[in-house]
């Protein structure tokens, strides 16, 4: 395992302080990221799973994993922090969103961009990963968790019963 894994899923970019209910940074809900130290590891995995899921998916359309094994030995090399138990394609995302500015071939770094976003910078492929990402996030609370706090407001106000103390991403 590398030395370089994350413990929290947090970038130090919270735009939840400033009223979003989804972080622009790590792409958690605002409920998430505020209650992250009192999760069970069970409930904080499911958040990171939720999170790999959807950032494989907006991945898995731009670019293409050549050498999985050569990603993480310059991921380690040049100490860019992930989680080594996630898809090359997160592994992926961090050397982009770290490297972007700096990298001349992909190639090198054992990935490849597909043909539809080829003709874009990798700083512009940045953003837009990082839009795709967030606007998942944000379809993925609307249907999911907000609806759950709407259903259990409602539910409490009737005493139908009690409001859970957390929200797990099970949920």
């Amino acid at each position: 395992m590398s030395k370089h894994t994350v413990t929290t899923p947090c970038i130090g970019l919270c735009s939840t302080v400033f009223g979003d209910l989804i972080c622009r940074g790590c792409k958690r809900f605002h409920h998430e990221i505020i209650q992250w130290n009192g999760y069970t590891d069970h409930e904080k995995v499911a958040i990171l799973l939720r999170l790999e899921t959807l950032l494989t998916q907006v991945m898995t359309d731009k670019i293409i994993i050549l050498d999985a094994a050569l990603l993480r030995e310059q991921l380690d090399a040049r100490k860019i922090r992930y989680y080594p138990h996630q898809s090359a394609y997160c592994w992926a995302y961090q050397l982009i969103a770290k490297g972007a500015e700096n990298i001349i071939n992909i190639n090198a770094y054992g990935v490849d961009v597909r043909l539809g976003t080829r003709d874009v910078s990798l700083v512009e492929l940045r953003k837009q990963i990082d839009r795709e990402f967030f606007i998942l996030s944000e379809t993925h609370y609307h249907h999911h968790a907000a609806s759950f706090f709407l259903n259990d407001t409602h539910d409490h106000a009737q005493g139908l019963g009690e409001k859970p103390d957390r929200l797990t991403a099970a949920e």
